[in-house]
């Protein structure tokens, strides 16, 4: 079964940074399409970001445009968010997901296979 491992998530004041980490020890991250997304209470699930495989081409949300990058590090089996000038509304349960290609929106969660567990992000002072 292809398990999916969120890590660094917390509580972090507004204008603060988070990087959240996506790992996998059952197969190899770099041959999928990886995204990230969050959901807030009361909201509907929302892409943030997704990573493609070969030249890693980067998609992100509007409202996370220059402030969150994502990254990979193959080595590691590793997928990054890096997320900057953190805002309160930023604040979800922030889940990874894997998918293989597949035509549609980056963002449409539906054409993702594999989900994390998820990670709580707190935007607060």
């Amino acid at each position: 079964q292809l398990q999916l491992v969120e890590s660094g998530g917390g509580l972090v004041q507004p204008g603060g940074s988070l990087r959240l980490s996506c790992a996998a020890s059952t197969f190899t991250l770099e041959y999928y399409f990886i995204g990230w997304f969050r959901q807030a209470p009361g909201k509907e699930r929302e892409g943030v970001s997704c990573i493609g495989t070969i030249g890693g081409s980067t998609n992100y949300a509007d409202s996370v445009k220059g402030r969150f990058t994502i990254s990979r590090d193959n080595a590691k089996n590793t997928v990054y968010l890096q997320m900057n000038s953190l805002k309160p509304e930023d604040t979800a349960v922030y889940y990874c997901a894997a998918r293989q290609f597949r035509a549609g929106s980056w963002s449409d969660s539906r054409l993702y296979d594999y989900w994390g567990q998820g990670t709580q992000v707190t935007v607060s002072s």
